[in-house]
């Protein structure tokens, strides 16, 4: 099963630039592993949007999304899994001018696009406090929580991996 990672972010947006750091993880701990992985590409750092994301993920079965949420009330370094089927829309992936991620997607599969299936589309979102100042260090809350969800979050991924069909 062909598949991409796409680690989404900015790196000087400060927690924004967790999505990338998880893709970063997610490749060395797969390149440890010494498995021979010729059916993965990694993107570690994706800060595109909307259409431009189906240039992309064409040509791809199954995709899977590292990426910064914000929801209220929640803890930073909390994180949430979801498929394509179950995602909800976060204030990341929507734009005015522009489709939502989950738009994109369908979008592309109706225009005959080899698109990943929402059941082949993996997002593993990561609680954070900010977005918004420029930095390219993440907040203190949410590295001091890093160690422990990066390892669990890429334990996941690497399992969606492992039980390919």
């Amino acid at each position: 099963m062909r598949t991409l990672i796409l680690g989404m972010g900015n790196p000087i947006l400060c927690d924004d630039a967790v999505g990338i750091r998880l893709a970063r993880d997610f490749r060395a701990r797969l390149q440890a592993a010494s498995d021979s992985a010729p059916d993965i590409d990694i993107i570690e750092d994706c800060s595109v949007g909307g259409l431009n994301l189906l240039d992309l993920v064409t040509g791809y079965e199954r995709l899977i999304v590292f990426d910064s949420i914000r929801t209220p009330a929640a803890r930073p370094g909390s994180w949430h899994s979801m498929t394509g089927a179950t995602f909800r829309e976060t204030m990341n992936l929507t734009n005015v001018h522009d489709a939502n991620f989950t738009t994109a997607l369908e979008l592309g599969r109706r225009m005959g696009a080899c698109i990943p299936s929402p059941e082949d589309v993996h997002i593993f979102a990561v609680e954070i406090l900010d977005n918004t100042t420029f930095s390219e260090t993440m907040t203190p809350e949410l590295e001091s929580a890093y160690a422990g969800f990066s390892s669990e979050i890429v334990d996941r991924a690497l399992a969606l991996l492992r039980s390919s069909p």
